[in-house]
């Protein structure tokens, strides 16, 4: 489990701080701190938060708390440090999983997948995913505030027909363990870039000691250029909204 100290916004600063450098000067690094520091205040006005309310829908439709509006300032500016909090759009998220559902060579359905969700904030790909049959879903986050949301959201979510169990877990998803099993990882902008990186780097050492049936479904795919670097996950297709990967070992 991961600490309200270890998500402490001085060790996140100082992680964003140390990935910055790696990759550009201090002067450069400097100037998207800034960045990120406008952002944060212009998010903070009451325009911007009555904006975040356009979410909500679904919340109101099922009983749950989903939203982007309600996060709090402390887990908005770790969102910044690492990736903002925003919930997956149901249309968006129908729309993925039925491309997907059409290319899986492996099984005809999802009954033999288990369905991770990496980053999965306040739980709703979780809650959209329990309707597709995977026999196991799995939440990854690593902000204790939300993940305390998330559980309270599936204890309130019932829907006729859903049966599998979620499960959640508080962690760094850079450290996370992929369950040796055939799986659909779905990512919706969890990490910047270099925690990405690391997140592709595990998953593929996963791969090679445990070879098994394996799919990536990735929205708003900003940082898809990340993937060319894999030789184990090839592009299977999607749109401009998002990208869906296999898992192959050569």
């Amino acid at each position: 489990m991961v600490s309200e100290t270890t998500c402490s916004l001085p060790s996140a600063l100082r992680s964003w701080w140390s990935d910055q450098r790696k990759q550009t000067s201090a002067l450069a690094a400097f100037g998207r701190l800034l960045a990120l520091a406008w952002e944060f205040g212009r998010d903070s006005l009451p325009d911007r938060r009555r904006q975040r309310y356009g979410d909500i829908d679904y919340d109101w439709e099922h009983r749950v708390n989903t939203t982007g509006a309600t996060v709090s300032w402390r887990a908005r500016l770790l969102g910044l440090l690492n990736s903002p909090y925003q919930p997956v759009p149901p249309e968006q998220f129908h729309e993925m999983m039925s491309a997907l559902a059409l290319r899986l060579r492996d099984v005809s359905d999802f009954s033999q997948f288990t369905f991770i969700d990496i980053g999965s904030g306040k739980g709703r790909a979780l809650l959209l995913a329990s309707e597709y049959g995977f026999r196991r879903i799995v939440g990854v986050e690593l902000l204790p505030e939300l993940d305390r949301i998330a559980r309270q959201n599936v204890r309130n979510f019932g829907k006729p027909g859903v049966t599998a169990a979620i499960e959640l877990v508080c962690m760094d998803a850079r450290s996370f363990n992929f369950p040796v099993e055939p799986s659909v990882i779905f990512l919706f902008n969890p990490l910047i870039e270099p925690g990405l990186r690391a997140l592709l780097r595990r998953l593929e050492r996963s791969l090679r000691q445990s070879p098994r049936p394996l799919y990536v479904a990735y929205l708003n795919p900003v940082l898809e250029l990340t993937f060319a670097d894999s030789s184990l996950l090839t592009k299977l297709g999607g749109t401009h909204q998002y990208s869906l990967f296999s898992g192959l070992v050569r």
